[in-house]
């Protein structure tokens, strides 16, 4: 038997965690509940996080552990490799192990007998609502589960930092007042939901962390010009006609495996644009027009004063403050457009991996950033 977890966090966290996946399973409708993989116990959630938390702060050959962890047995998984031999979850095997499941997309599958939790193989397709706990470097942990139609980014549930842990907002309270906002956050019940969900900004927003360079995304209204009231003139890099990768992929069949490969993909090269200095420009309907573009105050507008600034996670304080105050010329270039362009959105990638999102909140009559890293790492 395994000795007692001594990762204060995990003991902490494992109840919460446990109520987060009943609470949507418990909502999910009848008729998609075989579909959902078992709940997660409270004693091998803590269990996991102990271990994964210690294996993440040794190292193998100079190299510190990547790991995806899915707790399920394997009969559960989708193309599963199963060892002749198990693996008793200690950070001893997961270290060993590691090398082999760093590629994005496969998962050690965890599993429980009489003498506690195992590692049993590894799987690539796993059920919604499993528990998954992804180990990103030492002593950072993310609790997530996969979504209800399997497209993309998986559904952050908890962060852990060392003895720092962030719960993520399941209701996204803080943006009660921007309706703007709730559109764009991922849903926190999609067990529910089945393909109902469009991902597209969720991805993208990936796609703007992954090259590392910051970025910014101006989006604006399909049809509309007023934006470019906003824009240094002449842009150095328009589209014409205007890319539509996102959208025509958007028309197609998406009930099969490629079309999610080719939406992934072309979100991709939108993301790529991002990394170019300058802003990058699209309609809500996902037309790229631009990118490379400077972000100028309009005309008849005011310098942009205050905002308010909130994070989807529980227990946070919002913030007003000046924008200034908030990050550098990206985050401020995005506060000002939307100031000026109250229709449109902005998202701003920091080289360091925070990512905001701007909009103007009609019922406060400023600008609203929220924080949204917690949800994309």
């Amino acid at each position: 038997m395994l000795s007692e977890p001594t990762y204060l966090a995990a003991r902490v966290v494992a109840p919460m965690i446990e109520t987060h996946f009943a609470r949507h399973r418990a909502a999910a409708r009848p008729r998609e509940v075989a579909h959902l993989a078992p709940p997660p116990d409270v004693q091998w959630v803590e269990t996991i996080i102990d271990v994964a938390f210690w294996a993440s702060l040794r190292r193998e050959e100079g190299y510190s552990p990547k790991i995806s962890l899915a707790l399920l047995p394997p009969n559960e998984a989708t193309q599963p490799v199963v060892f002749a031999h198990k693996r008793r979850l200690m950070p001893y095997n997961l270290l060993k192990l590691a090398p082999a499941v760093e590629q994005p997309g496969i998962h050690l599958g965890v599993w429980y007998d009489a003498d506690g939790l195992y590692v049993w193989g590894t799987a690539i397709g796993i059920p919604p609502l499993c528990f998954v706990l992804e180990v990103l470097e030492p002593g950072l942990l993310v609790v997530k589960h996969r979504r209800a139609d399997g497209f993309g980014k998986f559904v952050n549930v908890a962060i852990l930092r060392g003895d720092q842990l962030q719960l993520v907002d399941a209701d996204n309270a803080a943006v009660s007042d921007c309706p703007a906002l709730q559109a764009f956050l991922p849903e926190q019940t999609l067990a529910t939901e089945m393909g109902e969900t469009d991902n597209v900004l969720v991805e993208l927003a990936s796609a703007m962390r992954a090259h590392g360079r910051g970025g910014l995304v101006l989006i604006v209204p399909p049809g509309s010009q007023a934006w470019q009231a906003s824009i240094v003139q002449p842009m150095t890099y328009p589209v014409t006609p205007a890319y539509m990768g996102i959208a025509e992929m958007q028309r197609e069949d998406q009930t099969e495996r490629k079309w999610q490969d080719g939406l992934l993909r072309n979100i991709g090269i939108v993301g790529g644009f991002t990394a170019v200095d300058g802003a990058t420009v699209i309609t809500r309907d996902y037309h790229l027009l631009a990118f490379g573009v400077k972000v100028a105050r309009a005309e008849n507008s005011t310098p942009v004063d205050k905002m308010v600034l909130t994070e989807p996670v529980v227990g946070s304080v919002v913030q007003h403050l000046h924008p200034a105050q908030n990050g550098g010329t990206r985050h401020l270039a995005a506060a000002q457009f939307v100031h000026d362009q109250r229709d449109s959105l902005a998202l701003v990638a920091s080289q360091d991996g925070y990512f905001t999102l701007f909009a103007w909140s009609v019922t406060l009559e400023m600008v609203h950033a929220h924080r949204i890293d917690v949800l994309l790492l």
